[in-house]
């Protein structure tokens, strides 16, 4: 029997994957495929998908079209004759079919099985070109995720009520992944992290709430909501650790309270991108990373030091990358030259005219292009733990592993168990502590989705600026740690070696992202202030 998936990208499998490269007979299946034993009049299947065409010339594409499908699939069950065209009844089922009749006797096994089966919009990213075609497919897509969302608003009810809070978490995730606008998920997530013993993350997912309505709608969360904020802060003050606890736990706290201005501002293609200011004093701007939830890094105890430390002298301003955090997820351009115009974009926002740039991660390879192609903005340029060529052009171990990873990213990353995501984890910070690695986790799980986690370790791999460090031209600081196990420490080398007049320092960390209690924070804090010194920059 033929078997189409047809929520989330379109497949067809019969005893084995068929494979469809043409965009029109993907449609044409689906279309069909919709309504199995129902034959349709030639006529108006090729109006559907090329409306813009004159009559002969439409059902001269058609019979193209289905001439290609017998090529590529010879056992397709078409009934057909001179006038109609449809599936034979019987001979093909769709994923669709299967959704509807999990859904249609909601108990919690089939609930969860309609959920396994949506894993996304109807027929994701198939563009028909033709307007008739996308109507009806608007109107399947709505239906179904109308569907889809109203079964896992029931789930979700039952997964409370049993008690199994980590599957709950991930079902709302999803739900607001499908509509954001959903302030009753957003509180479903508040009082299960808060059940949890997760307050920090109970009051970030206030915030997010609180942050996108104000986008969207222009309203503030409603009177509930409030209070169960106001709640959760009353609870975390009474059940704060001791001060004495603290200090044997953690480096003390600053007695300095910030407060970062969050903003958006819009890129030439649309996309808005979020980005915060924090602190006072000269600019520096850092280039996003792998990975920035401006509201989730700002509470953290992987990102807190960072931001404490590099706003103490400095208007620190940094933003959400395109596709993550608080910038818009669904985006067409995830690319390294869209994430080169979207700094472009936040420094004109931000309204900087000159600035020392810092870039972490593949946040260097963004600031070396930004660096050259605008040399006359940037007054300093600080790398750390970066690379100038992505794993995919490095050595084939490497290249074996990371496509292994990636291949895993889209199976594991919304997955309510922390296993796969433990992984990325321990590749950034082997050294964390049990707070600091469920943070990392969880922030891996709120700041993007599958999808867009999938595109951007795919386009990580292909980065490569090796050919513009002979251009750098600004002053420049690079620091990388020995240990590193995400980005060798070879490639620091590399980029401190083929650009002019760098200085380099090796830090004695195996940790991708510096912890605020290892020695070698101190060693970078001390060496990135002293390279951003007054008299430096005169």
């Amino acid at each position: 029997m033929l078997r189409l998936t047809l929520l989330g990208s379109f497949s067809m499998d019969r005893g084995g994957p068929v494979t469809l490269r043409n965009k029109k007979a993907q449609a044409l299946v689906a279309f069909l495929a919709m309504n199995p034993g129902v034959v349709h009049v030639r006529e108006r299947l090729a109006a559907l998908l090329w409306p813009d065409s004159h009559e002969d010339a439409a059902r001269q594409s058609l019979r193209q079209c289905i001439s290609m499908l017998r090529h590529d699939c010879a056992e397709l069950p078409l009934s057909a004759d001179h006038d109609l065209l449809g599936f034979d009844i019987g001979a093909v089922t769709t994923d669709v079919v299967e959704f509807k009749d999990a859904v249609s006797d909601p108990s919690i096994a089939n609930l969860k099985r309609a959920a396994e089966l949506y894993r996304g919009p109807f027929l994701e990213g198939l563009n028909a070109r033709s307007d008739l075609f996308d109507e009806w497919l608007l109107g399947e897509r709505t239906r179904l995720r109308a569907v889809a969302t109203s079964a896992f608003h029931t789930l979700l009810q039952e997964l409370q009520l049993i008690g199994a809070r980590e599957e709950a978490i991930a079902l709302a995730l999803r739900l607001l992944a499908i509509d954001p606008l959903q302030e009753e998920v957003d509180c479903a997530l508040m009082r299960l992290y808060s059940e949890q013993g997760q307050t920090a993350l109970a009051l970030r997912q206030y915030k997010r709430c609180e942050a996108i309505l104000r986008k969207e709608l222009n309203v503030e969360p409603d009177q509930e909501t409030r209070a169960l904020y106001q709640q959760l802060l009353r609870h975390r003050s009474q059940h704060r650790v001791p001060p004495e606890d603290v200090a044997a736990a953690e480096p003390a706290a600053s007695p300095r309270q910030l407060k970062q201005n969050v903003r958006t501002c819009t890129a030439r293609d649309g996309v808005r991108i979020a980005y915060a200011s924090v602190g006072a004093g000269p600019p520096l701007v850092k280039a996003a990373n792998w990975l920035n939830h401006l509201e989730f890094d700002f509470a953290s105890p992987v990102w807190q030091h960072w931001i404490e430390a590099l706003s103490r002298d400095n208007t620190f301003l940094r933003y959400d990358e395109r596709g993550t955090g608080l910038s818009d997820w669904d985006v067409f351009d995830i690319s390294f030259d869209a994430f080169v115009r979207d700094l472009e974009t936040v420094v004109d926002a931000a309204g900087l005219e000159r600035f020392p740039l810092l870039g972490i991660s593949q946040g260097c390879a963004i600031s070396i292009a930004y660096a050259v192609k605008h040399p006359e903005r940037v007054s300093h340029l600080v790398l750390y733990g970066g690379y100038a060529k992505g794993w995919r052009h490095q050595d084939p171990s490497n290249v074996a592993r990371r496509e292994a990873l990636t291949t895993l990213v889209l199976e594991g990353w919304g997955q309510e168990s922390p296993v796969f995501r433990q992984i990325f984890t321990s590749l950034f910070i082997p050294e964390a502590n049990a707070e600091q690695a469920q943070w990392f986790n969880d922030l891996q799980r709120i700041t993007t989705s599958p999808q867009n986690a999938f595109k951007l370790t795919n386009i990580f791999g292909e980065i490569d600026v090796r050919h513009l460090l002979q251009d750098v031209r600004t002053p420049t600081l690079v620091l990388h740690a020995r240990a590193d196990a995400s980005v060798k420490f070879t490639e620091g080398q590399e980029l401190a070696a083929r650009i002019k007049g760098a200085t380099f320092v090796p830090l004695e960390s195996p940790n991708h992202i510096l912890l605020g209690t290892e020695p070698a924070w101190s060693v970078f804090l001390d060496s990135v202030r002293r390279f951003l010194a007054p008299d430096r920059c005169r």
